[in-house]
Formats: C-alpha cells, structure tokens, sequence
C-alpha cells in the first residue's frame, strides 16, 4: 500500500478521495489546501487520515505520492517539486500551460524514475474507448479525420467554480484561455486514434458579454478569447479539429466525438451514437451511455455546484471493462462519462506496479502542447505553427 497526499479540496477533490480511500492499494491520505477548513471538511467527508499546514510540509514527509487538484496553471510547476522531492504524481488536467513546464515534467520523470500520470477524463469517455477498439481492429480503414468538442458555457456551472476557486479577484482567472484547457477535446481524439499533432491553426473569438470576464484588461492570462476552434495536422497523414467553447446555447453532453475512415464513420453527438459504414447504419447509442449511478440531489455531491452535479453523477456503460476494477469501486460514486473509476485505478496500479499508466507524460504531453501552441495561433490570427513533439515515452522504440 502507498500513502497519498491531495494537494487542493476543492470541488473535483472530492470524487477521487472517496474512490483512493476505497482503493485497497492505497493506505493514508492526507490533505492540504490553502484554506484550511476546505481540507479539513474533505477529510471528515471521507473519513481520510488528515490534514497537512502545506505543500511544502507535503514534499518534506514520507508521503508516497500526491495528487494534484488545484488551480490548472499551477500544475506544472508543482509536478516538478513533487517529482524532485521523489513523489509519484497525478495531476488534474491540464498537465502544465507552456512549452517549457511540460519539458521539465518530462526531464523530471526521466531523471527520477517517479510516476507522472494525468487524469484526462475523455480517455475513458465512452465514445473514445469505442472508437480506440474500432481503431486497432482495423475497422474504419484508414484514418484520416476527426473532431472532438468541449462544449461547456460559462453559465452552467462555471462562474460559481470559478468565485469558489479565485476569491474576490476570481474574474481575472475566469478569463483562462479555452485552448489551454483543451485536453478533453483533444485526448478524446488521440486517446482513440493514435498518432499526434504536428502543426494548427487556430481561430479565437473574442468575447461580447462586458461582464469583466474575458476582458483583456482584467484577464491574468491577457484574454478575451472565450470560444476558439482549431485545426491539427497529424503525423501520418490526416487532421482533426476541436471546438473549445464557453459562450454557446447548449447544456447536453459537453464533450462529443466523431471519427471518419475510409471503409466507415463513427459520430457520438448530443443524445444519439451512430456507426455508418458501406453495409449500413447502426445506432450504439445504448451501448455508450452510462448509467447514472447517483442523484444529482445525492448527500455525495453536496461539494459540487448544482449545475456540475450530472458530469459526477454517471456510472459506467456498457463499453467499459469493469472487470478490471477493484470490487470496493462497484457501487462506489463514478463521474464524467465513468472514468474516474479508470482514472483512480490507474494511477493506484502504476504507482503499486512502478509501471507507466497510459496517461504517463508523454502521452500528457501529446494532449497539452497542441493547446498551447493552439492559443499562441490564435493570438497570431490563424498563422499555422508546428507542434512540438517529445516521443511516444517509456518502452517504445
């Protein structure tokens, strides 16, 4: 068994402290945050082992592992402590924000042989654990194109976590850039086809609302993109787009994927799932979606906005492998499309095993930098920029 440090109680904490106290790998976990009473209520929550004063206190003690669930720009910087401190690390998405605090995760994990796993939640989404199984059986022929959107309005849900999360000053970080946060939409297309992104464009939409959100002026991240699109190149041929979205008239399933090859086309839209090929059309809808396992009104999700409580809320479907997961998971609370119940064991098994989770920094890497590279085009006016590319990482050739 290892020992586990949650560093941030905010609202996504929660959901993977109950799953890691369940988890019988896992032994004491203790939490800090930079309010105190936040990491105190999360451990009488979940009944865990404690709490710490800080990070700090964190890296200093015999802690096996932390889990990173603050604020996204600062999981970059923080990996990289823990990782010298000789902590194994998950980290919430994104994995960092530039080019550089991705490298020294990298150079990190290269060099201390510790455990780097990102919790990118759309590798277990429903649609993309399909489209990977269609993938390596060869059934869409070649793959030439794909799309994956993270549709998610500030209005549902968004401006509460951001005031919960930023304080007083919380508009000048609810101004952060969508193609920053673009690994749901972009995991959910790598994590089934698997190549990379090799160069973007990218078209950003400065906000209208005059709400100080999105307001250059106020904006820490200098932004007033609140929508974006772009469009990735892919090495071997072929290209996909992601929609980021944060103004947009639509509450149904925030992220959603399509998959075109030349013998067939898988599309998973709003409420409806379809495979077309030469032969016909056949709706999968069922087979993808997950049961809700909670209420959105259930005690469990008393931490979450009201507005977030569904994305919690869903158990697994019929795609995935529950066969793999330990039985304490079984009745245990799930949430985004049912991957934290993967997410969580996967990281329990790689740290137990010492053995790289799919999710380890170079895949974390081939989900983040088109992002960032995205935004820097964005900011350009659509100018095609290469992606940086740091290989496929551990035990490859």
């Amino acid at each position: 068994m290892f020992s586990l440090g949650i560093v941030g109680a905010g609202q996504f904490a929660g959901s993977f402290a109950k799953l890691w106290h369940l988890h019988p790998d896992v032994g004491d976990i203790r939490v800090t945050d930079l309010i105190p009473e936040r990491a105190e209520r999360l451990v009488a929550d979940h009944q865990l082992t404690g709490t710490m004063a800080s990070f700090e206190d964190m890296l200093d003690s015999d802690l096996d592992a932390v889990a990173l669930f603050t604020q996204r720009w600062t999981h970059g910087p923080l990996a990289v402590r823990a990782l010298r401190a000789g902590k194994d690390v998950y980290s919430a998405v994104p994995m960092a924000v530039t080019e550089a605090e991705i490298a020294d995760i990298i150079t990190a994990v290269e060099e201390t042989g510790r455990i780097y796993m990102m919790g990118e939640t759309s590798y277990y989404h429903p649609a993309t654990v399909y489209a990977r199984e269609q993938i390596a059986c060869g059934a869409f022929g070649r793959m030439f194109y794909a799309e994956g959107d993270y549709v998610h309005d500030m209005d549902w849900g968004f401006y509460d976590a951001y005031r919960y999360s930023g304080g007083e000053n919380w508009k000048s970080t609810a101004s952060y850039p969508p193609l920053l946060y673009a690994t749901h939409s972009i995991g959910g297309v790598l994590g089934a086809w698997q190549t990379h992104a090799v160069s973007v464009s990218a078209i950003g939409v400065p906000d209208q609302r005059g709400d100080g959100v999105f307001d250059r002026e106020i904006s820490r991240f200098d932004n007033d993109f609140s929508n974006a699109t772009a469009l990735f190149e892919v090495a071997g041929g072929g290209s996909f787009r992601t929609n980021e979205f944060r103004r947009v008239g639509y509450i149904g399933k925030e992220s959603r994927f399509r998959f075109f090859g030349t013998e067939a086309v898988f599309e998973q839209l709003g409420s409806v799932s379809l495979w077309q090929d030469k032969k016909g059309e056949h709706d999968l809808t069922e087979h993808l979606h997950p049961t809700p396992t909670l209420s959105p009104d259930d005690p469990a999700l008393a931490h979450v906005a009201p507005e977030l409580r569904g994305a919690f809320a869903s158990g697994t479907a019929p795609v995935h492998d529950r066969s793999r997961l330990p039985r304490e998971f079984e009745h245990a609370p799930n949430g985004h499309e049912g991957s934290h119940h993967f997410l969580a064991d996967d990281f329990a098994v790689a740290v137990t095993t010492r053995t790289p989770p799919a999710l380890h920094a170079w895949t974390a890497a081939r989900y983040t930098l088109p992002g960032i590279i995205a935004h820097q085009s964005a900011r350009q006016g659509g100018a095609r920029l290469p992606v940086p590319d740091h290989g496929d990482g551990p035990g490859t050739a």
